[in-house]
């Protein structure tokens, strides 16, 4: 058994750690919310594979595709918006030309035009976007 100058020593141990803890909680909530990440990732899978160019041989675009949201909020409102954002970035992907995305910067140009089409998803659907970027992970042409 304890002796009650040992309990009392464990108690005040005790009640100083979470003192110390409920201190540092707080400072970590004025410092920078509950941990949350500067950004979370949402890939848009499956790969897009789309067919482009118009008539004449069949031409193919696959790509992966990774959408930058500020918050866990975003991200949840780009995956419960993922049909109509797949719809659009398909739509856009199907209007390429070889001239667009034979460059660098026409490639550049598609991602920057991809990634207005998830910011006008979500102002239309959220009133504003929190996509911060988008990047392609994998991005492969067939003439």
């Amino acid at each position: 058994m304890l002796t009650i100058k040992r309990q009392l020593s464990l108690w005040l141990i005790m009640t100083v750690a979470a003192l110390f803890a409920t201190q540092a909680n707080a400072q970590d909530e004025e410092e920078g919310g509950e941990g949350q990440p500067s950004a979370v990732y949402v890939p848009l899978r499956p790969s897009f594979v789309v067919n482009y160019g118009g008539a004449g041989r069949m031409r193919y675009i696959k790509a992966d595709i990774t959408v930058r949201a500020k918050d866990t909020p975003t991200a949840d409102q780009i995956r419960y918006h993922m049909p109509y954002i797949r719809n659009n970035i398909v739509l856009l992907l199907s209007k390429q030309t070889d001239e667009a995305i034979d460059t660098q910067e026409g490639k550049e140009i598609l991602r920057q035009a991809a990634l207005q089409e998830v910011h006008l998803v979500l102002e239309a659907e959220e009133e504003e976007s929190g996509a911060t970027d988008l990047y392609f992970d994998n991005f492969i042409v067939q003439h």
